[in-house]
């Protein structure tokens, strides 16, 4: 590991976002200065006793960052020639939303995360300018700046500007790596109107500089360094005629770089935004690793153990690491990353582990009596009810599908980490006896519960999703079978329910009236839900089962359209919908089937003209451009104040109404918010509520 890596003076000077002095902490989360504090956490999140975290790692393998290779021209390997990335970027970053945009950032903080995991990097510094450009550095090796042997020109410049050509290929130079296909830092050069590099290297600070992927400004030598300091300065502009939107979330990138120390305790990343008036900084580095991420994940839960269970072994040059937790919830939270990268699709290395604690947890059962000679097994959904866990591989040759890397499919890790997993829980479990019996005491709990929603669940389940006689009685249905053009709108009471119905365009459109108090399942087991008058209706009519047995398949609308009024008995009635979609029909929300509907709040009209407004500044708006000093003002209070033709107008009129999309950005993200909102803790659901009352839009 490179040591005391600083900056001399007028480094620091030019590069302000290395360090940052102010006079009043707390705007700075209690960060003076980086260099001289650089193991500081975020203010909102701070790390249980770190005696307590190296307890629970003692005895546990660490990850090998020692490498004796040095990284220069011959490490860069060149597959095949550069590409039009400009013509198809979603090949690449997957599409050029907000997502895309962001994993431009992404990439070049990969390969310099790549830096730390071969034990030349433990800092980076990311900082969003003002001008809205993106600034990544990093305290590695440096990306060697001599001409390469195959291509004849500056290797930084082939990095950039051929796609396939990488450290990553083989050679040495990295022996773990996010970053495989060799075209992070080309892509971002490509779909950035400007880009600059500067390396520090040999005692040199070289500079090159290109546009839209083309090099403007030639390798040269721009000033001198101590040969100690090392590392790589990039500085992009992402381009819009490309991008829509090129305004980074900064919120976004503190959630996803949290991630990145969590799974890395060797490095600290530095946030810096400096689009406002006063500089915002996150310091993100835990000395727990993936034990304060677990605790992280359950932090607006109770846990039920502390601290978490960590197991970690190395074999060979591949490293499984897993820490679990279980809490008082029935929700389950296992998140698998391979090499850093999310594997949001799982892989191999989930279902070993899956695989390994069930059997785990059935063994130490039966060996115990928990479970007596003649009765069922316990189901692997049995033993992850309330887990929160993490499951962390890192390898030398991942096998990833497709560039956005979402599915691991390596089979040798399967059977590494389900070896460990089963030896090192089953001795845990066995030397701990009190939390194993909270553990499974947790897992027969579930299984009752388990039970109950299976025989549920046959009561409510029927021949054929297209019998009228098996749909809810309060359904009007549509016509069409076709569910790719059906949609369903959910909709508050019966009243707006009757409007609706008349409204509609039936051909197309079922409405679904919901009444009375609605089950939040954030605090109920399936077994409740399936019982539940008001939420089976919407299971039925769906079609498409529950939970583990949901099938995008069978779904018989694709568009699922909350209805409520726009005050704030409506807001709950949303939010409760929400989390049952989120909890328990999630496939339906990630495959952006849900929407919210928006109904207006007034009308304004003067004579036979009138239009519809959404709130008071658009009240104001349409006085401003129609000239009307004093028009007529309707109020709804709700949405059976409308008749049904304005209902269709305003609400359910494809070509007139106004929808919001529910989307899935990130899970870890908006798992933390259903528990906020809707369980048992009130101190941070209060604490939530004060920090976003500004952005609720409701009728009170």
């Amino acid at each position: 590991m490179n040591e005391d890596k600083t900056l001399p003076e007028e480094q620091k000077q030019d590069t302000n976002y290395y360090y940052s002095e102010s006079e009043d902490q707390d705007s700075l989360d209690g960060v003076t200065n980086l260099a001289n504090n650089p193991r500081a956490l975020t203010e909102d999140y701070l790390e249980d006793s770190l005696d307590e975290l190296a307890g629970a790692a003692e005895g546990q393998d660490e990850f090998d960052t020692s490498n004796a290779s040095e990284y220069n021209e011959s490490d860069i390997q060149v597959l095949e020639g550069l590409e039009a990335v400009r013509k198809r970027p979603g090949m690449y970053i997957g599409d050029t939303t907000l997502r895309g945009l962001h994993h431009l950032v992404y990439e070049i903080v990969a390969n310099s995360v790549d830096e730390a995991l071969a034990g030349r990097c433990d800092t980076i510094w990311v900082s969003v300018n003002r001008d809205g450009s993106v600034t990544v550095v990093d305290n590695g090796s440096g990306i060697p700046v001599g001409n390469h042997p195959k291509v004849g020109i500056p290797t930084v410049e082939v990095v950039h500007t051929v796609l396939h050509a990488g450290g990553k290929f083989g050679g040495g130079a990295y022996s773990v790596s996010g970053g495989l296909h060799g075209v992070g830092a080309s892509v971002v050069n490509a779909l950035a109107s400007s880009m600059s590099v500067e390396v520090r290297r040999d005692g040199n600070i070289y500079r090159i500089a290109f546009e839209r992927g083309i090099t403007v400004g030639q390798l040269e030598i721009i000033g001198t360094c101590d040969p100690s300091d090392t590392g790589t300065k990039t500085t992009f502009v992402p381009d819009t005629q490309i991008f829509p939107d090129v305004h980074f979330d900064f919120a976004s990138m503190v959630t996803r770089y949290r991630e990145m120390a969590f799974l890395n305790r060797e490095i600290t990343i530095n946030l810096r935004d400096d689009r406002e008036e006063e500089p915002v900084i996150k310091v993100l580095h835990y000395e727990g690793g993936i034990i304060s991420f677990v605790e992280y994940l359950n932090r607006h839960r109770e846990a039920l153990h502390k601290p978490p269970i960590y197991i970690a072994q190395r074999s060979g040059e591949c490293f499984v690491e897993v820490s679990i937790q279980y809490n008082d919830s029935f929700a389950e939270n296992v998140y698998s990353y391979a090499n850093n990268i999310a594997t949001v699709e799982g892989g191999t290395h989930l279902t070993g582990f899956k695989s390994a604690l069930t059997k785990v947890i059935n063994d130490y059962a039966r060996k115990n009596k928990y479970i007596k000679d003649g009765d069922k097994n316990l189901q692997g959904e049995d033993a992850r009810e309330g887990l929160g866990a993490i499951i962390s591989v890192k390898l030398p040759e991942p096998q990833f599908e497709g560039q956005t890397k979402s599915k691991l499919g390596n089979a040798e890790i399967r059977t590494m980490v389900e070896s460990v997993v089963g030896e090192k829980l089953s001795q845990y479990l066995e030397e701990n006896p009190s939390i194993a019996k909270i553990v499974m005491d947790k897992c027969l709990s579930a299984s009752r519960a388990r039970e109950a929603a299976r025989k549920a669940r046959d009561l409510t389940r029927r021949k054929s999703v297209f019998e009228s006689s098996a749909l809810p009685g309060k359904l009007a249905d549509c016509q069409e079978k076709d569910a790719s053009l059906c949609e369903i709108f959910i909709v508050e009471g019966d009243s707006a329910g009757g409007s609706a119905k008349q409204g509609r365009e039936r051909k197309y459109q079922a409405i679904l009236p919901l009444w009375g108090k609605m089950l939040n399942v954030e605090k109920a087991r399936i077994d409740k839900i399936y019982g539940n008058e008001k939420l089976q209706p919407v299971v039925m009519a769906l079609g498409a089962g529950i939970g583990e047995d949901f099938d995008a398949e069978k779904l018989r609308y694709h568009k699922v359209i909350i209805m409520a009024d726009a005050d704030v008995d409506g807001s709950h009635i949303r939010t409760l919908l929400l989390t049952f979609f989120f909890r328990y029909l999630r496939p339906l929300v990630e495959n952006g089937y849900v929407y919210i509907a928006c109904p207006p709040l007034f009308r304004v009209y003067q004579g036979n003209e009138g239009y519809y407004a959404y709130d008071e500044a658009e009240v104001e708006e349409i006085k401003k451009q129609t000239g009307w000093k004093e028009p007529k003002l309707q109020r709804y209070k709700g949405l059976g104040e409308m008749s049904s033709e304005q209902l269709w107008e305003t609400t359910m009129n494809p070509s007139t109404r106004k929808l919001l999309q529910i989307q899935i950005e990130d899970a870890i993200a908006s798992d933390e918010t259903f528990t906020l909102l809707m369980g048992d803790k009130v101190e941070p659901r209060k604490e939530f509520i004060q920090a976003n009352a500004k952005f609720a839009q409701t009728d009170i």
